[in-house]
């Protein structure tokens, strides 16, 4: 696998920052992008990210920071996306390199807008990058607890399994272990799903449901996640391992989660664009149940709490009154 020697990173927040400390854990030597020269060029003084997990530091003899998107692709052979799926197409907008010959590899957690396409597919319908040059990174995993060195589990997957056994080796470390999956298109759902379902568990938060019902909805989304995967993608797959079960819990239960912080916002009364504005970080799942309600127009799933949180979010209905309505249907 020679082939991959050069290792790229598209994104400057927390969880490039998190993929970017793994990868030097391995002595990897980076390209890393960052579209905000002002947040390199800092970064290069201080030897840290100035915005997100300042506290770890990097050799940065061993980066190469680029601001131009071509140059990185030029110079680089496997690529880690790991911003925003809102702003994904912007920053591929002035990509004039092809990036079918390159390993892409999404760590993004969300859908791209106007396309609904999970990152996989965008790149393939999109960019002509072959099945199996496609990879995701999922968890459950938080950035700030990858700064903090606590032992937690990544999955690789992509249809090459030779693809996959070489990235999850450069992610492995002592804190970080990693399996391998073919499953792309049920990491990456789920992945999006999480997200969706963490909103509903901080807005029960907010609204002081307490754990016993917290229970009961996890229970129940794991079961709206199966459906869907098995409906959209239907292959054998185990939906109780970490790559689906566990980075749920992770989301919809941990005090690094943004988008239970976002529900729980929502849940005590602000409107999403004050959450949006205090939180200075991306909810993914905000998007994603938008993407996801339109794209299951087409399945006809059952899906009672994306429903919710979507008539929450959008319709603007009362956080009080939908949730009510949702514990009639949840067992």
């Amino acid at each position: 696998m020679n082939e991959f020697s050069r290792i790229a990173i598209i994104g400057g927040g927390s969880w490039a920052t998190a993929i970017a400390k793994i990868l030097r854990e391995n002595e990897v030597e980076l390209n890393w992008y960052m579209r905000n020269v002002d947040t390199s060029s800092q970064f290069k003084k201080l030897g840290h990210n100035p915005r997100y997990l300042t506290d770890v530091d990097f050799d940065i003899d061993k980066i190469r920071f680029y601001n131009d998107i071509n140059q990185i692709v030029e110079d680089s052979d496997l690529i880690i996306f790991a911003i925003p799926s809102a702003f994904l197409k912007n920053a591929l907008s002035k990509l004039t390199v092809k990036l079918n010959d390159k390993f892409i590899v999404s760590a993004i957690k969300g859908i791209v807008p106007d396309e609904n396409m999970i990152i996989g597919d965008f790149f393939h319908n999109i960019y002509q990058v072959p099945t199996d040059n496609i990879g995701v990174i999922s968890g459950p995993c938080h950035a700030e607890e990858v700064a903090m060195e606590r032992l937690s589990y990544l999955t690789i997957s992509c249809q090459d399994a030779d693809k996959a056994n070489f990235l999850a080796e450069k992610l492995e470390c002592p804190y970080i272990m990693t399996t391998t999956s073919d499953d792309i298109y049920g990491t990456e759902y789920a992945a999006v799903l999480k997200n969706v379902f963490a909103i509903a568990a901080g807005i029960c938060h907010g609204l002081r449901y307490g754990d016993n019902f917290q229970s009961v909805l996890i229970s129940n989304a794991i079961q709206e996640i199966k459906r869907f995967v098995d409906t959209v993608h239907p292959i054998d797959r185990d939906i109780k391992s970490s790559a689906y079960l566990g980075d749920l819990l992770v989301t919809c239960y941990s005090q690094f989660s943004r988008n239970r912080t976002f529900g729980t916002m929502i849940g005590k009364g602000y409107s999403v664009k004050t959450a949006q504005l205090e939180m200075h970080m991306i909810a993914e799942g905000y998007y994603a149940v938008k993407c996801i309600k339109e794209i299951n127009e087409k399945y006809k799933v059952h899906m009672p709490i994306t429903t919710a949180v979507y008539n929450i979010l959008y319709d603007r209905i009362s956080p009080a009154i939908e949730i009510t309505l949702l514990t009639e249907e949840l067992r």
